[in-house]
């Protein structure tokens, strides 16, 4: 199972990232966004403890060596199961293991973690100290919520970061918004609290030595940069970059890291298509992939038929990278 590892020295200060999204950033995403930008961190799906420890391992924490640097993320809240799953995580090669104390779901509260953790800071620290103890490498980091239901946050956040940081933790990735977990859906949960960026920064300024990510609420590089500017380790980007990755991808490398030029969006569809030829031989399906495309020309002419041709044509039985360059054409035509 072992793996090359990742360059731990990629891990230590993520200025820009993906935010780890169920049933959206999978392998075929993270491939794609990788062609877009070098640098930026690209995050898995969050996978349970127990998922890696009983389950199919290959299937739910393979990738691509070129989708470095990558991290996992990881769900749940008993110490030796996260430490298991770090072990295996790390055999995997992931540079990075992130402990989900921020998602509200119904299905994650009945499994004790995720966003109902900001309830136990010290379950958390005793989690996040047995997954150092088994890093063999791989950098340690928590993702929150600025607090959950009743608490207040401008009290709990500071004691949840120290709480925690006191194990040897030094990055997060604040969700700055509250987590209603009851009478909220995980959607609304999404967009109805507020928003409490100054918290957020108000945080860095308290802990300075803590590498603090801001994510929640940002829609484009311009506003990313911003927060960065005034002092904040790094942004994490999570909708915007799915639905839009080339305005969020293809400029991210010069932009955010000062390395390396902008790609193009055609280009990456370009390197795609061995990709795709590669998934298909392998008894894999073309809307697996293509999916995760569709956004790729938003706001561009034509990018209604390329939408409309991938999302009609790419899950028939034997569809293949003809499909994508077929719907790449209508932008092409336009273009002429």
């Amino acid at each position: 199972m072992t793996r090359n590892q990742g360059n731990s020295a990629a891990y230590q200060c993520s200025r820009l990232s993906i935010a780890p999204m169920m049933d959206w950033t999978d392998r075929h995403c993270r491939y794609l966004h990788r062609l877009m930008s070098r640098h930026t961190l690209l995050y898995t799906e969050m996978v349970t403890a127990p998922a890696i420890i009983h389950g199919d391992v290959e299937r739910l924490l393979g990738f691509d060596p070129a989708e470095h640097p990558i991290a996992l993320q990881l769900g749940g809240s008993d110490p030796d199961q996260l430490a298991q799953a770090t072990r295996v995580g790390c055999d995997f090669g992931y540079g990075e293991v992130n402990l989900n104390v921020g998602c509200p779901s119904d299905r994650v509260q009945s499994g004790r973690f995720g966003a109902c953790l900001m309830l136990e800071p010290t379950l958390v620290a005793d989690c996040v100290q047995a997954m150092q103890e088994a890093s063999t490498g791989a950098k340690i980091t928590v993702k929150c919520r600025i607090g959950v239901d009743d608490q207040i946050p401008a009290e709990i956040l500071p004691e949840f970061l120290e709480t925690v940081s006191a194990r040897g933790i030094v990055s997060f990735t604040i969700h700055a918004r509250m987590a209603w977990l009851d009478g909220l859906s995980p959607k609304e949960n999404r967009d109805i609290p507020p928003l409490d960026y100054e918290l957020v920064h108000r945080m860095k300024a308290e802990f300075p030595q803590l590498e603090i990510i801001l994510n929640g609420g940002i829609a484009d590089l311009d506003t990313a940069l911003e927060h960065i500017n005034r002092g904040l380790d790094g942004a994490m980007i999570g909708r915007a970059a799915y639905h839009t990755p080339t305005d969020i991808l293809c400029t991210a490398d010069r932009r955010v890291f000062e390395q390396g030029t902008d790609s193009t969006a055609e280009d990456a569809v370009a390197q795609m298509l061995p990709y795709i030829e590669n998934h298909l031989s392998k008894g894999g399906r073309l809307n697996q992939i293509t999916r995760h495309m569709l956004g790729l020309f938003s706001g561009r002419a034509g990018a209604r038929q390329w939408r409309r041709t991938l999302s009609e044509q790419a899950h028939k039985t034997g569809a293949g990278p003809e499909v994508v360059e077929l719907a790449l054409s209508h932008l092409t035509e336009v273009a002429a």
